[in-house]
């Protein structure tokens, strides 16, 4: 059951012009996620641990690192630790940001939630996750 609060304008406004989210999801999204800013150089997710939350990213940019090493740099629009919760098991990576950053944090109940409630979002996820997984594997 998705915790609903009152729908944030600015997080909403910004999700419409960094994703291409239908309207609803926008809302959606904008009345169950957490808007976050997180300084440049702090570390967001820590590779080998448990998942409790995704983000979106509003506004900068982050790194996703794999034993220290940068593997991609993500920016408005981008998702981020859904692959740990859409395959249920430890973070691959670890994120920093590269600089500091807005983004909205969506917790593990509230994106199986969406998950189920919204096939377009569940597979533009999968996808993502997928991709990346399948980059790891390229680089390992």
């Amino acid at each position: 059951m998705m915790r609903r609060q009152k729908i944030d304008p600015e997080v909403q406004e910004d999700l419409s012009r960094v994703t291409d989210f239908d309207a609803e999801l926008v809302k959606t999204l904008a009345t169950v996620g957490t808007p976050v800013t997180i300084p440049q150089g702090w570390s967001i997710i820590m590779q080998s641990t448990p998942a409790d939350s995704a983000y979106i990213v509003l506004d900068g940019e982050v790194e996703i690192r794999k034993s220290g090493e940068v593997l991609a740099s993500l920016g408005p629009g981008d998702v981020f630790g859904e692959i740990a919760l859409v395959n249920h098991r430890l973070r691959s990576a670890s994120v920093v940001a590269s600089t500091a950053i807005r983004a909205l944090r969506l917790e593990a109940s509230a994106l199986e939630s969406l998950i189920e409630q919204d096939p377009t979002f569940a597979d533009t996820l999968r996808s993502t996750a997928e991709s990346r997984l399948a980059n790891d594997a390229k680089d390992a």
